[in-house]
Parts: structure tokens; C-alpha cells; sequence
């Protein structure tokens, strides 16, 4: 097939790359020690799982009243306030004197989450040319890949420095990716205010989005990525290093480190093969990658095996991630929908409060083999889901093709 040309991104999706390095930058710095901290409290595994997913939780509660500001105030307005509150609540964290304090903190950072968040998915939708849908999608979790890849190895520095430093760290790397995006997106038309952007086509409503089939397997496909990529991978994780391997957070910082460099190494061509191969073929072996990764992951013997079990599971993922949002873009077609990418955010973070809250009660009944085999089942659901429908053509090849 002959190579097409492509015109230069718009300004925005550059703008929301940068944004999303520095949040990651700073989180990765701040994932590992999320659960050690709260172990710190004297709580259960459990309950320090349950931190991670007080924070998804309500983002998840929050993403319907986050894709109402976005339709009021415009995305630069919403991701700034967004992000503006998570950049406040951490910093509180750092000074959190009990448990109780931990968690309120952290999941009223999820209600900053969302709006950040959605009003950045719907920014890079909206702004995405429809042959490059793929690609757009590759530069942003790359930009989120490359701080995660950074993030923890910062972070075994910073962790030296107690188990509050990493809060701190984030708490500055939010402030500077408010000040990037709110700066670089105050001239946009798409960006600026209510009611903005390229079209005039009809809102796609959430029960019409529901009757595509391919929006049906995102939905189940993104819950079963939050689940383990958002959820079990940051939660159980590092408390898998602490009690198997007896680790710090420094290693457990490295173990994710891991995930973030297979992410890295596939992002940007599985952005290519998914404007030019399809959706499906990415996205179905991707899945079959990380469900195996997770199901052998607790019989790592190592540290050293744990990295490189958790490298694999990240490839798997990049080939996973650019196909979802290519999907969610694909059904919307350039149509506003607010409430149908709140949906998809939503159900991403649905699958990021459940995995550690299941997955940590599982822990403590039947131990570490029974959390990732349950995680790799729902993996391989989701992948039945990506099978059974007809993949969407790309952009650039006709339907015939």
C-alpha cells in the first residue's frame, strides 16, 4: 500500500504531551510509595490497596460532572482547575498525620483527576485527524510512558529521602504541567470555551454510542486495562516486592520502571500499525501479552524476573493503548460527545477501583496467585470481547481495503 502524507499535528496535542510527561514524571515518583506509606499507618494489605482505589473511585463518581464543566467552560479551563486540585491535595498528603487523612486527601485528588483528564481525552479527540488517530494517541501515552519511565527512577532517589518526598515531587510536576497547558492553549478555538471546535455535527449520545458494537468491547476492554494497568499494577505490586522479595519502594520503583520501558520500546510504532493494520489486531494481541504477563508474574524467582515479566506486560500494553482511544475516536467522528468519553474515563476508573479492592481482598484470603489469576481472567474477556467484532478500517484504507 503506498505511504500517504500527512499534515503537522495541531498545536494542541503537543501541548497535552507535555502536560501528560510531567504529571507522569511526577506520579511515577509518587506510585511506589502510595501503599508503602499507608502500610506506615499500621493497616492491612487491604486497606493500603484501598488507597489507590479511593483515589480511582472518585474520579470515577466525578467524570459525569467533569464532562459537564468542559461543555461550560472549555477544556484549557477545566484541565487547569483539574489538575490545579490534585497538584493541592498531594501536597497535603505529604503532611498526613493518620490513615483517615491519607485517604480523604487522595480521593479528592481524583476529583481533579477527572476533569484533567476528560477534558484532555476530548481535547486529543476532537483536535485528532482522522489518519492519524493512532499516532495521536502513541504521543500521548508516550508522553505519559516517558515520565513513567523517568518517574521511578527519580523516585528511588527521592524515596531516600522518606516515604512523604515523593509527595512533595508531584505535588511541583503538577504545578508545572497546569502552567504548560494553561499557557500553550490560551489562543486555542477548540480549547477556549463552550460550544468551541472544527464541527457542527449532532452531540453522539451515550445510547447511541452503546448500539456500536466497538464501543461496547472499548468499554469492556478500557475496565479490564484499569483494572490491571491503573489498579492491581500499582497496588499489589510493590506490595508484592515487600512481602515476597522483602524490597523497598526503591525496588519496587524499579519493577514498575519495567513496565514503563516495554511500554516505551512499542508506543510509537503500534500508533503507526494501528492507523495502518487496524484496531483489532493490535488490540487482541496486546491482550493476549498481558494476560500472560500477569499470570505468571507471582511466580517470578527474582526481583530481576519481576522486571523483565513486567517489561513484557508493558510492550503488551502499548499495543493495547493506542488502539482504545483510536476506537473512541473512530466512533465519535469528530462528533462532540462529552458523555461518551466521561463513559469511557469512567469505566477505566471503574476497573482502577475494583482491581485493588478485589485483588487486595483476594490477597489476604488466598494469596498472590489467586490476585493476578483472577486479573489475567478478566485480561482475556476483554480480549473475547475484541474477537467477536469487526475491527474498524483505518483512515487511511477504504472499507474494500
Amino acid at each position: 500500500m503506498p505511504r500517504t502524507s500527512r499534515a503537522p499535528l495541531p498545536f494542541e496535542v503537543w501541548a497535552l504531551v507535555a502536560g501528560a510527561f510531567a504529571v507522569a514524571l511526577g506520579y511515577g515518583v509518587v506510585a511506589p510509595a502510595i501503599p508503602q506509606f499507608a502500610l506506615e499507618f499500621g493497616v492491612s494489605k487491604f486497606a493500603a490497596s484501598a488507597i489507590v482505589s479511593a483515589f480511582a473511585l472518585m474520579r470515577l463518581v466525578s467524570a459525569p460532572f467533569a464532562g459537564w464543566i468542559v461543555a461550560r467552560i472549555g477544556e484549557r479551563l477545566t484541565y487547569t482547575i483539574g489538575i490545579l486540585i490534585v497538584a493541592l491535595s498531594t501536597g497535603a498528603t505529604a503532611l498526613a498525620a493518620d490513615y483517615t487523612q491519607f485517604i480523604v486527601l487522595r480521593g479528592a485528588g481524583g476529583v481533579g483527576s477527572a476533569m484533567f483528564t476528560v477534558a484532555a481525552t476530548a481535547l486529543l479527540v476532537k483536535v485528532s485527524p482522522p489518519d492519524s488517530r493512532g499516532r495521536v494517541a502513541s504521543l500521548n501515552a508516550a508522553g505519559f510512558l516517558l515520565g513513567g519511565l523517568l518517574g521511578p527512577v527519580f523516585g528511588g532517589i527521592v524515596a531516600g529521602f522518606g516515604l512523604r518526598a515523593p509527595f512533595v515531587f508531584y505535588f511541583l510536576t503538577l504545578l508545572v504541567a497546569a502552567a504548560v497547558v494553561a499557557i500553550a492553549l490560551r489562543r486555542s478555538t477548540f480549547a477556549g470555551g463552550p460550544a468551541t471546535g472544527a464541527t457542527d455535527a449532532a452531540p453522539l449520545g451515550l445510547a447511541e454510542a452503546l448500539r456500536v458494537p466497538q464501543y461496547r468491547s472499548l468499554l469492556l476492554s478500557v475496565f479490564a486495562f484499569g483494572w490491571a494497568s491503573f489498579g492491581v499494577r500499582i497496588s499489589v505490586i510493590p506490595i508484592f516486592v515487600a512481602v515476597v522479595y522483602g524490597g523497598d519502594a526503591a525496588d519496587a520503583a524499579w519493577v514498575l520502571a519495567g513496565y514503563a520501558a516495554g511500554n516505551a520500546l512499542l508506543i510509537f510504532p503500534s500508533g503507526r500499525w494501528t492507523d495502518t493494520v487496524g484496531r483489532k489486531p493490535l488490540l487482541v494481541t496486546g491482550m493476549a501479552v498481558l494476560a500472560a504477563s500477569y499470570f505468571v508474574f507471582p511466580a517470578s524467582p527474582s526481583l530481576w524476573a519481576a522486571i523483565a515479566l513486567m517489561a513484557v506486560a508493558g510492550a503488551g500494553s502499548a499495543l493495547v493503548n493506542p488502539g482504545q482511544q483510536a476506537v473512541l475516536a473512530d466512533v465519535l467522528d469528530q462528533r462532540p460527545g462529552g458523555n461518551v468519553v466521561a463513559a469511557y474515563s469512567m469505566m477505566t476508573d471503574l476497573g482502577g477501583v475494583l482491581g485493588p479492592l478485589i485483588a487486595g481482598a483476594i490477597l489476604d484470603l488466598a494469596g498472590f496467585g489467586w490476585a493476578f489469576g483472577v486479573t489475567a481472567a478478566l485480561i482475556v474477556a476483554a480480549l473475547i470481547g475484541w474477537v467477536l467484532v469487526r475491527d474498524l478500517a483505518p483512515a487511511n484504507r477504504s472499507p474494500e481495503d
